[in-house]
């Protein structure tokens, strides 16, 4: 008998939707918890089987919980600004909100049907107006804020203002920009508004700056480090250049400390908080000055060994550093210009991960070693990045293995420091006892004395000093596209103004091109209401803008992090349009407690999100400065991949058998063509795609034979499937229990459709425990002792693997009890009632069915979890082993509570124990209470 899971699938979806079933309520004296998904990017392609793993874990504790008793959280949105949809408008003309708004009907249609417990009256899009306005806003407070250092948090901007007007820049503890100028408050208070608000860009915590970006040219944007792979763009692969621009920039530098010290609070995958801590890359040393020969110029760089400078023989400078192009000589100038232009065209993290290629260039000019007074060649190569640290590097070949070779390569003199220690064949990068020496007042001391003793002296000379130096950088916010939030500034005179808070949201205009304009402005150039009328607040025609009251407005939009690094607070008020979330409601639900995505956006939206919220906290915006306490990583579903072979240059095809030593290119098939047996209906491949359509096949025994391999799940690999499929033929529940069934949430796993029909078959053999023919048949006797015992093992079993995250061992957990169960013919309303609430959380569905079934009310949702009895787990016999002379020869079941010598008389009296024994006699017997028996004899 097949349960009816089409039907019961409808009934209790709309069930659901139609009684609010999971709406929490506000307020509640229940205990909350916060359950959250990595909103998703809504794809035109929709959901396929991978997609819904992590939500389908979530789903599982959200319910858990609700059982538990908890008041729970778990809401659902879209983060719908992006590139996919821009670029879809640039080569339709339609607008991405419509194609955006298709999208999502597809996922919510997708996920409907998946039966999640999502909370869908808090759904928002990031694309949304009404929420993007409170993006802005917090934009906003970023703007109107600088970082205290002495106090280290955001303040607002006017206690700097303050500060500036009574005591200058004097004892002013402010994170700012390096070149800021110092000011003593009569300079300050002389100055025009125009001129203060310059400088007060040096201090906010959202400025304005040129900087060194990633810029894509076919996208028409400048992209972040993360969207940037092998130098190409993420989104597309097209060609990403490095160019120096004015942009909004976040000044997320400000936060590395508190940044790193906050992930010692947080229960998140270790791999992702090491990631993180690279990222942020927290460096002890010293900054070092070199004077630059025949210039009035210095460099600083950052070293974490101080103790090796007497060992610095070349200086090294990013290509784009700023001094570059004036200490090139005339020899070295063309070689110079063909390198910084051949550098400028890889990404950073190429020239970070390329170890294998040397390359520089000598620049013909020298520095001054500070301690020696040395001259020391000044070369470029583009392994310095400009944007880390000061962008310069003293090269010390002896004790860093890359300085080392290129140093051999380039033939440049190596100094050996290190006393006893041979640099042949590569350099010393170990510290422990190594004594410094050629090193003038720093040798024969160890390293770390050597360290300190070469800081003190640097700071006593002035060309040097302690430091602690951060690899993170301030994070690029604008974005030369049209499908993102507007940032809520216009221009007076080239300086940046906010518009007021009462004005907000600035909406997206609407323009006739998506792409740059002719100038090269940014696609909201292209509006001709473009314009802040100051007088009347609000936008205007862009042919008003000579008139005195009406300024330009700014032409970027905000990245697509943006709107995911609140996301999580304003879940818990999504309605209010009067302020970003209600206090009592961010007090209530303070920190998400389970927060599910994936360990790809570790350094992108997780880090991000986290500076958002420290700032938030500090401005007295939101409760707590972590937003996430507990963070789970999914692993991929990976997909099974088909591949048939085609002789390069032409369009023959291959089976795999066929190729041996042919000059082939493996080449994807839709797996939708290829049977469980690997044979391609290579017939049906003329009318897929078009470079098949005068195909021909080479066949093994008359067959198209596909090779498979693992791979990610991908519509470019034509290996995706459609969870809709599989609800159709399996239902939504199979579908549940079977991603879950595949392995660890945290692990990467293949997908095989063949195995999902054992976990139907589970749902069938639960179903027909309350069945006799097709029958609702349940007994109101009472269950049998093993009966219960196999409830309560499956109850404390399951429990705990909820707890601990184990889902794939709970639902063999539950394929045992059922098996179980079936084999004691139970149908006890006593047994099933509780296995029917236990079950429920993995598949929903069946087990609101059958719980109306059982005479019920529905919904079942916040009925109380089962507790295992230890009761009915007490063993009550146990199975000694029976050996003789260490060797095992036959069991005996006995009492659990059986005394030791009750025990040992048993075993005695057994009469295989007189066999074994043949004629012997017995020298000891030993019982391990619960255990074994052990015979002696001889």
């Amino acid at each position: 008998m097949a349960y009816p899971f089409r039907s019961i699938e409808n009934k209790w979806q709309s069930f659901w939707a139609n009684n609010h079933t999971f709406s929490p309520n506000f307020p509640s004296t229940k205990p909350k918890y916060y359950v959250l998904d990595m909103f998703p990017y809504p794809s035109g392609a929709g959901l396929h089987v991978g997609h819904p793993l992590g939500y389908i874990a979530s789903d599982v504790v959200a319910r858990f919980k609700r059982h538990k008793g908890f008041n729970v959280l778990h809401p659902q949105g879209y983060d719908s600004f992006g590139l996919p949809a821009e670029q879809y408008a640039i080569q339709t003309g339609q607008h991405p909100a419509k194609t955006t708004e298709t999208n999502i009907n597809r996922y919510r249609e997708q996920l409907d049907r998946i039966g999640f417990s999502f909370d869908w009256s808090r759904e928002f899009r990031t694309s949304d107006p009404s929420y993007y306005r409170w993006t802005q806003w917090i934009f906003m407070q970023l703007f109107n804020a600088c970082y205290d250092t002495k106090a280290d948090q955001a303040k607002p901007i006017d206690e700097l203002i303050d500060h500036l007007s009574q005591h200058g820049s004097q004892n002013l503890d402010a994170d700012c920009d390096e070149n800021t100028p110092s000011l003593t408050a009569d300079e300050w208070n002389a100055l025009s508004n125009d001129e203060q608000q310059t400088h007060l860009l040096h201090y906010r915590m959202t400025y304005l700056a040129e900087s060194e970006v990633n810029w894509c040219p076919q996208l028409g944007t400048v992209l972040a480090n993360d969207e940037v792979v092998n130098g190409v763009s993420e989104r597309g692969g097209y060609a990403v250049e490095r160019k120096k621009m004015t942009q909004w920039m976040m000044r997320i530098s400000s936060y590395a400390d508190r940044l790193l010290k906050g992930l010692d609070g947080i229960d998140w995958p270790e791999p992702l908080k090491e990631m993180q801590r690279n990222w942020i890359g927290r460096s002890v040393g010293a900054t070092v000055r070199f004077q630059v020969s025949n210039y009035d110029a210095k460099i600083e760089v950052f070293t974490t060994r101080p103790d090796t400078l007497f060992g610095v023989t070349f200086m090294t400078l990013a290509p784009e550093h700023a001094l570059v192009n004036m200490i090139t000589t005339d020899e070295q100038r063309d070689m110079v210009n063909r390198y910084v232009e051949q550098s400028a065209n890889r990404s950073e993290r190429d020239r970070m991960s390329d170890v294998k290629n040397i390359t520089g260039v000598f620049t013909g000019a020298y520095a001054i070693h500070p301690l020696s007074g040395d001259k020391v060649p000044i070369w470029i190569g583009d392994y310095v990045l400009a944007g880390y640290g000061t962008g310069a590097v003293m090269a010390v070949p002896c004790g860093d293995q890359r300085d080392f070779e290129f140093a051999k390569h380039y033939d440049i003199p190596i100094t050996n420091i290190f006393a006893d220690v041979d640099i042949a064949d590569s350099a010393h990068v170990e510290k422990g006892e190594t004594r410094i020496a050629n090193s003038d007042f720093l040798n024969g001391l160890t390293v770390a004395e050597a360290t300190q003793t070469a800081i003190d002296y640097l700071e006593k000379i002035g060309l040097g000093k302690a430091k602690i130096q951060y690899r993170l950088r301030d994070a690029v916010f604008s974005r030369q596209r049209y499908w993102g939030e507007p940032i809520p500034i216009y221009f007076k005179n080239g300086i940046p103004h906010l518009i007021p808070e009462h004005s907000l949201p600035l909406t997206l205009p609407q323009v006739e091109k998506y792409l740059p304009t002719e100038t090269g402005d940014p696609p909201l150039g292209n509006a001709t209401e473009w314009a802040w009328h100051v007088a009347d607040e609000k936008v205007v025609s862009v042919d008003l803008i000579d008139n005195k009251e009406v300024f330009p407005l700014e032409l970027n939009t905000m990245p697509g992090w943006a709107g995911s690094s609140w996301y999580f607070n304003r879940y818990m008020d999504p309605k209010n349009q009067n302020e970003f979330v209600r206090k009592d409601k961010l007090d209530y639900w303070g920190m998400v407690d389970l927060y599910i995505g994936g360990s790809e956006h570790a350094t992108g939206h997780l880090l991000y999100s986290r500076f958002w919220q420290k700032v938030l906290f500090d401005l007295g915006y939101a409760p707590v400065d972590e937003y996430a306490q507990k963070l789970v990583n999914q692993g991929m579903i990976l997909g099974e991949s088909a591949f048939i072979y085609r002789k390069t240059g032409t369009q023959t095809y291959f089976s795999a058998g066929l190729i041996q030593d042919q000059n082939v290119e493996p080449i994807h098939v839709d797996v939708a063509y290829v049977d469980a047996n690997n044979v391609v209906a290579h017939n049906e491949l003329h009318n897929w795609r078009p470079e098949f359509g005068e195909a021909t096949f080479e066949l093994e025994d008359g067959q198209l034979i596909a090779k498979r391999e693992i791979e990610k799940m991908s519509k470019s690999k034509y290996n995706v499937v459609n969870p809709d499929d599989i609800c159709d033929q399996y239902g939504a529940d199979t579908l549940r229990m079977y991603e879950l069934f595949l392995g660890p949430i945290e692990q990467a796993k293949p997908w095989n459709t063949a195995g999902i029909s054992g976990v139907h078959g589970f749902l069938n053999k639960f179903w027909r425990l309350f069945h006799d023919n097709e029958q609702f048949s349940v007994s109101d006797e009472p269950p049998s002792s093993e009966m219960l015992k196999s409830l309560h093992a499956t109850i404390e079993k399951v429990t705990h693997d909820i707890d601990q995250f184990s889902l794939n061992t709970a639902v063999s957990a539950f394929m045992i009890c059922v098996n179980e169960l079936t084999a004691a013919k139970c149908n006890h309303r006593a047994i099933l009632e509780s296995l029917t609430v236990l079950l429920a959380p993995f598949a929903p569905h069946i087990c609101e069915e059958l719980w109306e079934k059982l005479g019920h009310t529905p919904s079942l949702s916040n009925e109380p979890y089962p507790i295992a009895d230890p009761v009915h787990l007490k063993e009550t016999q146990i199975t000694y082993p029976i050996s003789f002379n260490g060797k095992m020869r036959f069991t005996l079941d006995l009492d659990a509570e059986a005394a030791k010598e009750e025990v040992e008389q048993a075993a005695l009296a057994d009469e295989r124990t007189a066999q074994y024994l043949d004629g012997k006699t017995i020298l000891k017997v030993i019982v391990v209470p619960n255990k074994i028996v052990n015979i002696v004899c001889g």
